[in-house]
């Protein structure tokens, strides 16, 4: 398969990045990113793109891509309705109706959270936006998975951006796999493995949480590049 990342610099794309160079059904991951993610990989090519909310000019990568995994984010900490609503909403679907343009058959995958509201009708911001971009997410695309953790334990040499949270994590490494059931949690590992397995054998929920996304990623073959 042949995916574009999206989000490959944060700490969530980043491991579903390693997890697409390790696995052999992957041939060729183009991230779409601000900033080089700093690896080398034969399988690897990046796109560094400056205007989020316009991707004509990438209509012709798109289309000879299978999946889209669409890690890309934005706290809604500080922020009001509108001007999370144009981070979040306008900007994945930027380069999702490009997409869907260009390839309506790819397997869009949406990295969402915990808690999102796909009614658009409650009380919580950030699930209100969160949910109306799924919904037309879902609507666009008939192959489209949203995942939706709990807690992301980092894995290996990946790395929250945002010092405090890293130091966090480092202190409940070691706790991880006592709490997991408690945090509904999984690890950058799993996660990306889950994108590649729900994108080569499908899944029969829409809407993913962590133990779906667990259980995917335990499913996998363990055959891999590395």
């Amino acid at each position: 398969m042949n995916v574009v990342l999206f989000g490959a610099t944060g700490m969530v794309g980043a491991g579903a990045l390693i997890e697409c160079l390790a696995d052999p059904r992957v041939q060729s991951v183009l991230t779409i990113t601000r900033s080089p993610t700093g690896r080398q990989h034969p399988k690897l090519r990046e796109i560094v793109h400056k205007d989020f909310f316009n991707y004509e000019s990438l209509a012709g990568e798109f289309a000879s891509c299978d999946a889209c995994f669409f890690c890309l984010g934005v706290s809604s900490i500080g922020m009001s309705e509108a001007d999370y609503t144009h981070l979040t909403y306008d900007l994945t679907l930027a380069a999702a109706r490009t997409m869907a343009s260009a390839n309506p058959r790819m397997v869009f995958c949406y990295v969402s959270g915990v808690g999102t509201d796909s009614t658009e009708r409650g009380r919580t911001m950030w699930a209100r936006v969160k949910g109306r971009t799924e919904n037309a997410i879902l609507a666009l695309f008939p192959n489209a998975y949203m995942f939706r953790p709990g807690y992301i334990q980092p894995i290996g040499d990946v790395r929250s951006k945002t010092g405090w949270v890293q130091t966090a994590y480092n202190v409940l490494a070691p706790l991880y796999p006592v709490l997991r059931p408690l945090l509904r949690g999984t690890t950058t590992a799993n996660f990306g493995r889950a994108l590649i397995e729900v994108t080569a054998k499908g899944y029969p929920k829409r809407i993913l949480h962590s133990a779906d996304i667990n259980a995917l990623a335990e499913s996998r073959t363990p055959t891999t590049d590395r």
